[in-house]
């Protein structure tokens, strides 16, 4: 496996690549790498044959009163986790290789990325849209992988791809979960066990949307779940379609997106499930209790 430190040292693995005629699929992180992470190594591989892999802490998306200084860092474990995983290329670069002195330029989000995260977070997702835009340059790969954990991120990389006419395939990779639900995420190691108790009503309160037929009803079964656990700050609680981030009207039929942002302690998280809603006319109804007449 090839660590590249440097834009040089990417650029001469980059190189060889591409003189090898080598499909490349690329994975950007900011590190802290778990179980999550190692699923998208495993679809990039199924779909490439050279594997690249980012480990950047980006601050152009932090917020002046977020994380930046104490989000997890732990790039040895992280190269020892991506040789294991069977990654080809790490590249960890610095603020300076990505944003040299002077620096003016950056992507807009546009309102896609202004709303639900992007309202709590503003320039969060200009942020990532431009170190993901620099990636994509330096990188040059046919095929990059995000996780659909951070499902507005990947409706503005797919929208960015389009709009600019980026010659790459955007592939989502499913969610993955601890056995009791709580998504994994970098951030879940904040939690003390009391806390990751109480985070534990995102996914449940999702589920329970899920058994519900109209929108109404399943953005009310989940806001019961999440209000009921007094750990937890809700921030907001979405049903949108998939492609737009547009909020569904309550008698929307068709696949939607159910999105969620909660604080729990000092720690905020985020967690989303595809939701399937038909016409009530074809909803089976619920069977008679047992005896009744």
């Amino acid at each position: 496996m090839i660590v590249a430190r440097d834009l040089a040292q990417l650029k001469a693995a980059r190189v060889r690549f591409e003189a090898e005629r080598m499909r490349v699929g690329f994975i950007p992180t900011m590190g802290a790498l778990h179980e999550g992470h190692l699923s998208l190594i495993t679809l990039a591989r199924q779909h490439c044959d050279v594997v690249v892999l980012s480990i950047f802490v980006n601050p152009l998306q932090f917020g002046p009163n977020e994380d930046y200084a104490r989000y997890p860092r732990s790039v040895e474990d992280d190269v020892l986790a991506c040789h294991r995983a069977g990654v080809d290329l790490v590249f960890t670069p610095t603020v300076t290789d990505l944003y040299p002195a002077g620096r003016q330029v950056t992507l807009s989000a546009g309102s896609m990325g202004a709303i639900l995260e992007g309202a709590s977070r503003p320039g969060h997702f200009d942020g990532v849209l431009t170190v993901v835009a620099k990636f994509f340059n330096l990188v040059r790969p046919a095929v990059a992988v995000f996780g659909q954990k951070d499902a507005q991120q990947l409706a503005c990389i797919h929208r960015m791809v389009i709009d600019l006419n980026i010659p790459i395939t955007i592939l989502a990779a499913p969610i993955v979960r601890e056995s009791d639900g709580l998504a994994l995420s970098s951030r879940n190691r904040y939690l003390t066990v009391a806390e990751r108790a109480s985070a534990l009503a995102l996914s449940r309160g999702l589920c329970a949307a899920s058994a519900e037929p109209t929108p109404t009803a399943a953005l009310s079964a989940a806001r019961a779940v999440l209000d009921d656990e007094p750990g937890v700050e809700l921030d907001y609680l979405s049903l949108v379609q998939p492609g737009t981030l547009a909020e569904v009207p309550p008698d929307y039929v068709g696949e939607t997106l159910m999105l969620v942002a909660a604080s729990v302690g000092s720690t905020r998280l985020i967690d989303n499930t595809e939701l399937t809603f038909q016409p009530l006319s074809e909803v089976a109804p619920a069977p008679s209790p047992v005896g009744a007449v």
